[in-house]
């Protein structure tokens, strides 16, 4: 009896443990499930400030793709989760990243989207702690619904904001290069 109890223990560890990924401090599941759509983790990278890990982000997709383009194009449900790993991550420096990447997404060209902005940055009214877990969801022809540690934010509707938003990640001139690579699977 007690070996067929440590036979069960181990299979239900070993299946746990492969359910998830480490990403730095940071632990990533390697499905979710948004609004009935299975997605599958794509890739996940670590965002640094000099030798600190400062948050994981981790790419949500239903069909694996390490093309950059043809996932900002795309009209498919899909999310980017962002788990805090680092006190130095402040409400403050968050909506100062977020502004300054639409900034660099839409090459200054903010006019369009600031009203959607503006709300999107409200998001972040609560403060950021360490283990914070955002996640930024597409959601095929409606638009972003973000949520803060599974509580719901809002909605900001539009493919155009998606397109922009996950660009901050995924552009020609994104947040953190080794974050791109890593939702991109290439590293």
């Amino acid at each position: 009896m007690k070996k067929i109890t440590l036979i069960l223990v181990a299979i239900i560890s070993l299946s746990t443990t492969t359910a998830q990924i480490r990403v730095g401090k940071a632990i990533l599941p390697y499905e979710e499930n948004f609004a009935g759509t299975d997605l599958k983790l794509n890739g996940a990278g670590m965002r640094k400030a000099l030798w600190i890990d400062m948050y994981a982000g981790g790419l949500y997709m239903s069909n694996k793709s390490n093309d950059p383009k043809e996932i900002l194009d795309a009209n498919e449900t899909m999310a980017i989760k962002l788990n805090i790993v680092s006190g130095f991550v402040t409400q403050k420096k968050m909506i100062k990243a977020v502004q300054d990447g639409f900034v660099n997404a839409t090459f200054g060209n903010t006019k369009p989207l600031d009203e959607r902005i503006n709300k999107f940055v409200r998001f972040f009214s609560e403060p950021i702690v360490k283990n914070d877990i955002f996640d930024l969801v597409y959601i095929k022809d409606k638009g972003i619904i973000a949520f803060k540690n599974g509580k719901e934010l809002g909605v900001i509707e539009g493919r155009d904001f998606k397109y922009a938003l996950f660009k901050i990640w995924l552009g020609d001139t994104p947040a953190s290069e080794e974050i791109k690579l890593g939702m991109l699977g290439i590293q």
